[in-house]
């Protein structure tokens, strides 16, 4: 039975050959990405053999776009069986964003967390939503998650991966039987994406691996029932996050403090 996924971030790297293999397997995948010439040149690449596919653009680093990709996608469809929070950022020449973050926090943390809570009412008990978190976690400044501090770039990065972390185990926990399937995932370390090729200089692993991660996540039985779990790709096994992302204390502070977040930006700009 085809499933309708969608999948951000999907325009290059791990996304788009997520994408390839998904739309591949008959699939009906939604892509989205912020360069509207890029993410037509994927639409038109993955619809040539007859794939079912669809686009949507928004820059993730804007809350208000966040929004308008929930919407969006909700005025087309009724139901969505897999959400991908693949978008992400290491370094930028502009670390902070116009709703004043850290662009680290807000497209690899934030913004996953907003579109996965808006998209909640397409998600049912059988859906799943596979976040992209990262062998690299530390853990995490609320001062910096607020945008009030700034932080090097791997810090940045290693703390957003963390908060993705927990508050995908706190809202997993939150939910229980009651939504779908919330799990994240470390594709594996220095795959060759963009990303890794501008941070570290270097060509990274086949970008395949991680795309193979990712659909078992969408797809596979073995995922079904890890709602709350880390999968660790370096190891092949689900395994331990950080140790701050099992304590159910710190993973509800940081999904406090991301939605006070929230309410600030909502405030200001209605």
């Amino acid at each position: 039975m085809p499933k309708t996924i969608l999948i951000t971030g999907s325009t290059d790297g791990i996304g788009l050959e997520t994408a390839k293999m998904l739309v591949a397997m008959g699939h009906h995948v939604m892509l989205h990405g912020r360069n509207p010439s890029k993410l037509e040149d994927a639409e038109k690449m993955l619809s040539a053999d007859g794939g079912v596919v669809e686009s949507y653009m928004a820059d993730l680093s804007l809350m208000a776009n966040v929004e308008a990709l929930a919407e969006a996608v909700a005025e087309k469809h009724t139901k969505l069986d897999v959400l991908i929070n693949n978008a992400g950022v290491y370094n930028t020449p502009d670390p902070v964003t116009q709703d004043g973050l850290d662009i680290r926090f807000a497209v690899n943390a934030i913004a996953p967390y907003l579109l996965t809570k808006r998209l909640l009412p397409l998600l049912d008990t059988s859906g799943r939503v596979v976040n992209l978190s990262s062998a690299a976690q530390s853990p995490v400044n609320p001062q910096a998650l607020t945008g009030h501090i700034k932080l090097s770039d791997g810090a940045a990065y290693a703390q957003s991966k963390l908060a993705l972390t927990m508050w995908s185990y706190s809202l997993a926990l939150a939910l229980q039987e009651d939504g779908p399937t919330i799990v994240a995932v470390n594709p594996g370390s220095l795959l060759g994406s963009k990303m890794v090729k501008q941070a570290f200089g270097i060509a990274g692993s086949d970008i395949r691996i991680g795309a193979e991660i990712l659909c078992r996540a969408a797809l596979s039985d073995e995922f079904a029932t890890a709602s709350g779990q880390y999968f660790d790709n370096d190891t092949g096994q689900f395994a331990s996050p950080h140790a701050d992302a099992l304590n159910s204390q710190k993973n509800q502070a940081i999904v406090s403090l991301i939605d006070t977040v929230l309410e600030k930006i909502e405030e200001i700009t209605t």
